[in-house]
């Protein structure tokens, strides 16, 4: 099997199933428990705290525990109802995750005024669009970093500068669950980034929210004090050990492993030369190597999905969260309009190789030349 769909979930990496074995058999006490098995378990998901914030370059106690990305995102957003007193206007994408997007249509029912910043060819915003839409009454700014679908990394140092040269009491908040463990995230001129687990060969379940000190948000939950109040519930101490090591992890070996991924996305590219009709959606040469988003002539991306699968390869058509709603929206068909039937993602990590890289680019020319011939066009 050739798993080509990391950007939808990661396999976990035999130090972090070790250690989250170990924590769900020995660690299993409540970590507010007052005996020192509680203690010892409040240790070391403080340990891990000090770990994720360490690979974000932020202080451990501006990091917070969400159940992944999709949670941690809500909350950046939602969480800004507190600050309607300063203005009720907000500034997003039309490239984001579901779980923004989704977030800024909520808060557009309840009267918030939302502007969606357009995006070129390859999946970029202007600069001059961003700084005629914010306003002194704008509270918050949410752009993705890496976008989950074609791998088109925005300048977020660029991007934090204008929102605060316009308007420094803004808020910007920016989705790096696609970033985090795999670029460098300049996290000194955001206010909010969200990160998820999963995607770095930790736990499904478990992302974090960084909030930088003194940013006040409104809480989504209540009910208890975990997380100094702002995120009640028992913690998924298990996962949550896991995420520290992985992000420790990530950030050590970040260089090395952009460069494995790279080639293989290199590899497999080069692999299809000889195939006609196949487009790259997104940046090739500035993107994100994590991410290969292709668009084939004549052929649904979703048939050729399966007819890899039958060859052994697992790849995607778009972001995992909404593969399974009716109306999924086609966020290729925002880069070049008509390709977002056609494109298939590809996504990497670190256990990937050049060898699947070529083998399935073979499996791929062969699939793609079969349905051809059932779809002339």
């Amino acid at each position: 099997m050739i798993y080509f769909d990391n950007a939808s979930t990661t396999e976990l990496s035999q130090p972090v199933l070790e250690a989250v074995y170990e924590a769900l058999k020995n660690s299993y006490y409540n970590p507010s428990s007052l005996h020192g098995g509680g203690f010892r378990v409040e240790r070391q998901m403080n340990q891990a705290r000090t770990q994720i914030a360490k690979a974000l370059r932020v202080q451990p106690d501006e990091i917070y525990f969400t159940s992944g990305g999709t949670e941690a995102n809500n909350t950046a957003i939602l969480g800004v109802r507190s600050r309607s007193r300063l203005g009720k206007h907000l500034i997003t994408t039309v490239f984001e995750h579901p779980s923004v997007t989704d977030s800024f249509h909520h808060m557009e029912q309840e009267g918030w005024e939302v502007t969606y910043l357009p995006v070129d060819e390859r999946g970029y915003i202007s600069i001059d669009d961003l700084k005629s839409a914010v306003r002194k009454d704008t509270v918050l700014v949410s752009i993705m970093c890496v976008n989950n679908e074609v791998g088109s990394i925005q300048d977020i140092s660029a991007i934090g500068k204008v929102v605060k040269e316009i308007n420094p009491d803004c808020l910007f908040h920016t989705d790096c669950v696609q970033a985090f463990g795999k670029h460098k995230i300049p996290s000194s001129v955001v206010d909010m980034i969200s990160i998820s687990g999963h995607k770095i060969h930790a736990p499904k379940g478990i992302g974090a929210l960084y909030i930088k000190k003194g940013v006040r948000l409104d809480p989504l939950h209540f009910g208890g004090g975990q997380e100094r109040g702002f995120r009640p519930g028992t913690e998924n101490t298990a996962s949550i050990i896991g995420f520290g090591l992985a992000a420790e992890l990530a950030a050590k070996e970040m260089k090395e492993a952009e460069e494995r991924v790279r080639e293989v996305r290199s590899t497999l590219y080069k692999g299809l030369s000889a195939l006609e009709g196949v487009h790259v959606n997104g940046d090739l040469e500035k993107g994100s190597p994590y991410i290969l988003n292709l668009s084939f002539d004549n052929v649904k991306g979703e048939v050729l999905l399966h007819a890899l699968e039958s060859s052994g390869i697992y790849t995607a058509t778009g972001s995992a969260c909404s593969s399974k709603l009716k109306k999924k929206r086609k966020i290729v068909d925002l880069l070049v309009e008509g390709r977002g039937e056609n494109n298939v993602r590809f996504s990497f990590s670190t256990f990937n190789t050049k060898d699947e890289a070529e083998r399935a680019a073979e499996e791929i020319i062969k699939a793609v030349t079969m349905l051809r011939r059932f779809q002339p066009g």
